[in-house]
């Protein structure tokens, strides 16, 4: 008979029998994996025979949640990582050596700039910023300068403005690079028929659509992906299965919860744009929108993000964004809460005079993130706190 201190360290096997499958699969919260013999744990470890070894590397969790959002994007493979920030670093990491070249635009997230510009650049990769619209300049970078990788987003933070997808991609492809494109604003279920070699999603946004889980994503086909693993495993930053999990049981509303924020979100930017108080406003959706015709072409769903100046300049746009009692006064996007930000949270304190004016963000403009609150008491709320502008204190 075993000792008690024994059995608490290895407790009775208790599974399933066989034809008895769990409705939702279990989460493997376990590090460590083990095979009976030696050679069955060294066949596994040289790609002989599937299996587990460290969480670290995989695990069933994550797994499944992988498998899940390549199907989702129509690709082959994904790897799931601790953020979609780490997602980002970890994939230009990888792909990347000293003495490479990489082009982006002025309009990317924030972080990824900052890793491009200071970390990249620490180690030699080379650069070149541009404005997403600058469609000359983008050619003329790509014929004249051997580029590693084209690095993009669309629709942009925050002014969402779309990139020509079929034509960057076919100019990144057509001087050797490969298209690597930040898809997080339009979500997985778009954008997969164009060839971009990799997309890269924060997991914290729409696939989760609690706001309560961090976690990041790149998926591609398999060759890209399998040539990633091993560096993603050493850099040590694969998503916990608890994580997978929680994300894996968000992404079952995703599309539900997609399609009913990105109509409250239309109808949001709708009234906004015949607002009194409103300079102007920026939604793929609208078809003011400078791009409206790409995005009708590119898009199945113009989102749930939008972007707009108040007339009245930036103190203006910041007490709105205070007044207003259903919006969050935070960052990030894609949760069942609406979410605002005010122009002083913007990040644009790496630009210069030029690069801030080519970006398109204003001093007063104020950004929208749309939840699942009802659409008339959003639109409601909006309106008090602009009349709270207008009213004297």
């Amino acid at each position: 008979m075993k000792k008690k201190s024994t059995i608490v360290n290895h407790p009775p096997d208790v599974s399933p029998p066989p034809g008895n499958l769990p409705v939702i699969a279990p989460i493997y919260q376990t590090v460590k994996y083990e095979f009976e013999t030696v050679d069955d744990t060294l066949r596994m470890l040289r790609g002989e025979k599937p299996g587990y070894f460290y969480m670290r590397a995989s695990n069933p969790t994550t797994r499944q949640l992988e498998l899940t959002l390549a199907q989702v994007q129509g690709r082959d493979d994904c790897l799931a990582t601790a953020s979609g920030v780490n997602a980002i670093a970890q994939t230009l990491l990888a792909l990347t050596k000293a003495g490479d070249h990489i082009l982006f635009f002025i309009e990317t997230y924030g972080p990824t700039r900052n890793i491009i510009r200071r970390l990249l650049a620490r180690f030699g990769v080379g650069h070149t910023m541009l404005s997403i619209e600058d469609t000359a300049g983008i050619e003329n970078v790509l014929v004249t300068k051997p580029t590693r990788l084209v690095f993009f987003e669309s629709p942009t933070n925050p002014m969402l403005k779309l990139a020509d997808i079929e034509e960057l991609v076919d100019l990144a492809h057509r001087h050797g690079a490969l298209a690597v494109m930040d898809n997080t604003f339009a979500g997985f279920h778009q954008h997969g028929e164009y060839d971009i070699d990799l997309f890269v999603h924060s997991l914290t946004k729409y696939a989760s659509g609690t706001g309560d889980v961090m976690g990041g994503a790149v998926i591609g086909r398999e060759e890209l992906i399998e040539g990633m693993r091993p560096d993603f495993a050493v850099l040590g930053a694969l998503l916990d299965p608890h994580a997978a999990f929680l994300i894996q049981r968000g992404l079952k509303t995703y599309f539900v919860r997609y399609s009913e924020q990105t109509r409250a979100a239309q109808a949001v930017a709708e009234h906004l744009a015949r607002h009194p108080g409103v300079a102007r406003v920026y939604y793929p959706g609208l078809d003011t929108h400078p791009q409206a015709a790409l995005a009708r072409k590119q898009m199945r769903e113009a989102g749930t993000v939008l972007s707009f100046d108040v007339k009245d300049g930036s103190e203006a746009a910041r007490r709105f964004s205070e007044n207003l009692e259903l919006f969050a006064l935070t960052a990030s996007l894609g949760s069942t809460e609406s979410l605002v930000m005010a122009p002083q949270l913007i990040g644009t304190r790496d630009f210069t005079p030029e690069q801030a004016r080519l970006s398109g963000v204003t001093a007063s403009t104020v950004r929208l993130s749309i939840g699942l609150e009802d659409v008339g008491d959003l639109i409601a709320d909006i309106d008090q706190s602009f009349q709270r502008l207008a009213t004297p204190s």
